[in-house]
């Protein structure tokens, strides 16, 4: 995932948009006799521009390990009250849902999560959302009419579609996809449409790449985040893209909302620390930092992205909250089922 990300996501960069939105931190930083350890699981733009924001503020040091979320979770889950972690970031609510359930997370400050609405928060109040993504439909323009498109992601894994419709199985927002199909529409529909589009579609090994395919003429259509498109837009200008995106809204879980997030881990021996870490990255400050980095929308009301993004009250996405899509394990029973996996 990280090569993919890494030479996209950092074309992104802070930018001057980014950078204005972050005068506020420019306050003498105050010194700090320790070092907060971060296991991050989300894109490393976003928390190299958080992390930096939050030294130049606190004087507190962060240490990342990066790797992938779900991984880093069953890490977590390995380590228990060993592991050296004080904070995790996960690209995924699902892998903090996971490591929840397991004990792992401390309460966080109540005043943390005032900051942003409560349904990008954990309901037990363990970890909270720190960005938003949407799922869309990317289409090819002159391979496919916008008007040709369905009103409903189930009809992607029709005949009609046959190898049109780029999708990745192993993407973490795409199982979460499946959950919330399973939640609006039942188990068997949710199965049959895998199944449908293991028949129809055309598997990427990641959504970044069903993107690119998309974008380079390959196929028609992608099932994707909504910022692996902006990506491309700012790497090769708006004028120069072939592609588009497509929000199907009417609460259907085509517009489905994910968030990353994070948590503080029960055992961290600088809980005081890692509290004031995540209550930055939902201030105005750290939100800031992490949507002039990424093409993900703030939780934070009042923090305006640099990019130019749908706004989120008009997106109409699918009634489930990240809380509702839980750790999202029986997405990878669907896709077993459906030989996906």
């Amino acid at each position: 995932m990280y090569d993919v990300t890494r030479r996209q996501l950092m074309h992104l960069g802070i930018g001057a948009a980014g950078a204005a939105l972050l005068t506020d931190t420019a306050s003498p930083a105050r010194a700090e006799d320790q070092t907060l350890a971060l296991y991050n699981g989300q894109h490393r733009p976003p928390v190299e521009a958080l992390v930096a924001a939050f030294t130049a503020a606190t004087g507190i040091a962060v240490v990342t390990r990066n790797g992938n979320s779900a991984q880093l979770a069953s890490q977590l889950i390995e380590e228990g009250a060993n592991s050296p972690a004080d904070v995790f970031w996960s690209e995924e609510s699902p892998s903090l849902a996971a490591i929840d359930a397991k004990g792992l997370l401390a309460p966080l400050d109540p005043e943390t999560l005032k900051q942003i609405p409560a349904e990008f928060a954990a309901k037990d109040g363990s970890w909270i959302g720190a960005g938003a993504r949407c799922r869309v439909v990317v289409y090819n323009k002159s391979m496919i009419e916008l008007s040709a498109l369905p009103k409903t992601v189930l009809d992607f894994a029709g005949e009609s579609w046959a190898d049109k419709v780029a999708f990745a199985p192993n993407s973490g927002a795409f199982q979460q996809q499946v959950v919330a199909v399973s939640l609006l529409k039942g188990r068997d529909v949710a199965l049959n449409w895998l199944k449908g589009l293991r028949q129809y579609g055309r598997v990427y090994n990641s959504d970044s790449a069903a993107v690119e395919a998309v974008e380079g003429g390959d196929i028609a259509v992608a099932l994707s985040n909504n910022y692996y498109w902006h990506a491309l837009e700012h790497e090769l200008g708006p004028d120069n893209m072939n592609s588009a995106l497509y929000f199907i809204g009417n609460g259907d879980p085509g517009t489905l909302i994910t968030v990353s997030g994070a948590g503080v881990l029960k055992t961290s021996k600088k809980s005081a620390a890692a509290q004031r870490f995540v209550a930055f990255m939902v201030s105005a400050e750290g939100q800031a930092a992490i949507v002039g980095a990424i093409a993900e929308y703030p939780l934070r009301p009042g923090v305006v992205s640099p990019f130019s993004l749908k706004p989120f009250d008009q997106l109409d996405p699918a009634p489930v909250t990240p809380a509702d899509l839980g750790d999202a394990a029986d997405a990878l029973a669907l896709l077993r089922e459906a030989d996906l996996a």
